[in-house]
């Protein structure tokens, strides 16, 4: 099976505008995604998906494969879904821009549940939640599973309640923003209608859960190190810098 990863990368964001670009001891964030995502073994091909000829002539500059998706996307899926619409391939790897460290075998990791099991459309990752403030944190999404391992539900909130002095058993798990899917299933979910709990909690994947769709959640250590923000930017290179000395 032919295993394609699409990096969504955009220049204009809310929170920290032109991230992809932003140096990481002397690389863009973006090569810095793009060269942990080729390490995959079951990545045959790498690409970023932007609107920015920016980011496009960063990615083609460092050896990179980058292709321009309009800016009329509304997700990160829809560009995904754009840029692979004509490249063949069975599954499609999203990986977030924001993550430079993300590590190759959790990328492998969400594709195997797609490879062992043919009725599968849609994989995802998750790891165990390790402190309060995350717990707390809205930009911290929450995921909650069946027997299975299939996704239940994601919010932005503490799912499921837990009672002041209520003792739980379980451990709650973050949602990490890396999704595998089957070409054809990603081309018919990106043409689906915004579903009300997606927007409600502006979380896409919730519409495949409300459209009937099951979700795999795979458990990793991995915990993800998004950059959303320049402070975050400062705390990864302060991290990597510290592993240098």
């Amino acid at each position: 099976m032919k295993v394609i990863a699409v990096i969504p990368a955009r220049y204009h964001s809310s929170r920290f505008e032109g991230k992809a670009l932003a140096d990481i001891h002397g690389k863009p964030m973006i090569e810095w995604v793009y060269r942990q995502v080729v390490k995959s073994l079951l990545v045959n091909k790498t690409i970023v998906a932007t609107d920015d000829k920016r980011i496009f002539r960063v990615v083609t500059k460092f050896g990179g494969d980058a292709v321009m998706t309009s800016a009329d996307n509304k997700t990160g899926t829809d560009r995904i879904a754009e840029s692979v619409k004509s490249i063949r391939t069975d599954l499609v790897v999203n990986v977030q821009g924001d993550e430079p460290l993300i590590s190759p075998e959790v990328i492998d990791s969400v594709v195997q549940p797609l490879l062992d099991n043919s009725k599968l459309q849609m994989a995802t990752a998750a790891c165990k939640i390790k402190n309060k403030q995350e717990l707390d944190n809205p930009n911290v999404v929450k995921v909650t599973m069946d027997y299975q391992g299939n996704a239940l539900y994601f919010s932005r909130s503490i799912i499921p309640y837990q009672g002041k002095h209520q003792e739980n058993p379980f451990h709650f798990y973050k949602h990490l923003g890396i999704y595998s899917y089957r070409k054809d299933f990603l081309l018919h979910f990106s043409g689906l209608p915004q579903s009300i709990l997606e927007k409600t909690e502006k979380l896409e994947q919730l519409r495949a859960l409300e459209n009937g769709y099951k979700i795999k959640v795979v458990k990793t250590t991995y915990d993800g190190i998004g950059v959303d923000t320049e402070e975050d930017l400062e705390k990864l290179i302060q991290l990597l810098k510290s592993r240098i000395n």
